[in-house]
């Protein structure tokens, strides 16, 4: 078999990331110091998959092998696929080139697992040091960290890049076992608490120094794969909780399972993925992470798995309908926060805006309330904004949501459509 050239096994490696989500770019300030590139709090430019999905580029696998057998990936060793290698020098080869072209600013780099965990990290260390050390780019990199591999390597990894993250994929010990039985829970998890660790402890030490380099500035993520196992909504989200509230993860990503492998041990997938069911989980986890709920306020053993016809603020709301209508000019702003249809920057602009005087029901429309929903939860100088009296099963008919998301904005990828850039082109430097 001829050997690939570089475009052939771009391509190939592009295609086998496009299945992890957990590609956020923000997060990080890395300043230029006489190299080239960028890192900003902002984030970098992104792009979209063919399905959907939102990736940051340059978005590739250091490999397509593996010596794992997981039911769910479409690179397991078992399935019969063309296998591709790039050397770390390739690696930074690419992305310096795609760089100077000006179609990226920053790489995600994941792999499959190559002879045994710390050979493979030792590969994406290589290749994030030929980066920053030879070629001095100072923008953004986030890399996977391999399960098993030894914490010393993790260290040296997240020294390197702006963001690592391990791929939790499997919501419960018995799932892992049964889906990726080549894996263990203690695998993953241990990398995940000594970055966590490395993370505060860094944050604290460059408060005395700071010639102290910094260690993950954008902090760590991991993803979950929904719909692959039997995992209630309660134990996806309470893991989360967990995840935030223990390792200092940054992000918590959600893919709707794809049936990409024929294996008896996974779900039959009717359809489209289940991406509602993704997209409640992301609504639960912002209600998390921005306005102040707890895991158990959002679901309980009575409710274990989230309404998809509602989203789950209004699904808390009329749980708690003793709690309405709240009184806009005088309830503070944890429970601003909690009515349907307030958002953290409204419920700012509210607290800010009844300093200066009451506000009315039209001021809250300008304050950025959305009032088709707000108007049922609220009411300004004791005048109430419906046309019904509260109760659960009206409300519940006229909050509820369509039930399938609406399609998503789509920009072209690197690598797909009539826009796609010249792969070869960029390699070589030829327009």
């Amino acid at each position: 078999m001829p050997e690939l050239s570089l475009a052939e096994k771009l391509e190939i490696l592009a295609d086998g990331a496009k299945y992890d989500v957990s590609c956020a770019s923000s997060g990080s300030s890395r300043r230029n110091k006489g190299g080239i590139g960028n890192a900003a709090q902002c984030g970098i430019c992104h792009s979209w998959t063919a399905d959907g999905r939102c990736v940051s580029l340059l978005k590739i696998l250091l490999t397509n092998a593996c010596i794992y057998d997981c039911a769910y990936c479409v690179n397991r060793r078992s399935n019969d696929t063309r296998r591709v290698l790039l050397t770390p020098a390739e690696v930074a080869e690419l992305t310096i080139g795609f760089y100077r072209r000006n179609a990226i600013e920053g790489l995600f780099l994941s792999t499959g697992v190559v002879k045994d965990p710390d050979h493979t990290m030792e590969l994406l260390i290589e290749a994030t040091s030929i980066l920053r050390e030879e070629h001095r780019f100072n923008g953004y990199i986030h890399v996977k960290v391999v399960p098993g591999a030894d914490l010393l390597l993790v260290d040296r990894l997240g020294r390197l890049a702006d963001r690592v993250s391990v791929n939790m994929e499997l919501p419960s010990r018995e799932s892992l076992q049964l889906l990726a039985p080549d894996k263990s829970r203690e695998a993953i998890v241990a990398p995940m608490k000594r970055v966590g660790e490395l993370i505060v402890q860094t944050k604290e030490e460059r408060k005395v120094s700071r010639k102290i380099p910094p260690f993950a500035p954008a902090g760590q993520s991991t993803q979950l794969i929904i719909g692959a196992s039997g995992e209630s909504d309660l134990q996806i989200v309470s893991l989360a909780a967990g995840l935030y509230g223990r390792l200092s993860m940054k992000r918590v990503y959600y893919s709707a399972f794809i049936p990409v492998n024929t294996d008896t041990r996974l779900p039959s997938v009717v359809g489209t993925p289940p991406l509602v069911r993704e997209h409640r989980l992301y609504q639960a986890d912002w209600l998390m992470r921005y306005y102040g709920f707890a895991a158990g306020e959002l679901l309980d053993e009575e409710h274990p798995n989230l309404d998809l016809s509602l989203d789950p603020k209004a699904g808390w709301a009329l749980r708690n309908l003793h709690l309405f209508p709240v009184e806009v000019n005088r309830a503070p702003l944890e429970l601003l926060l909690r009515v349907p249809g307030i958002g953290v920057r409204s419920a700012q602009r509210i607290v800010g805006a009844r300093r200066g005087g009451h506000l009315s029901l039209d001021d809250l429309a300008l304050l950025g309330v959305v009032m088709k929903r707000a108007r049922y939860f609220v009411t300004a100088r004791g005048r109430f904004g419906a046309d019904m009296t509260p109760d659960a099963a009206g409300l519940q008919a006229r909050l509820t949501e369509r039930t399938t998301p609406r399609p998503r904005w789509s920009q072209p990828s690197l690598f797909d459509g009539a826009n796609a850039i010249d792969i070869r082109s960029t390699i070589t430097g030829e327009l």
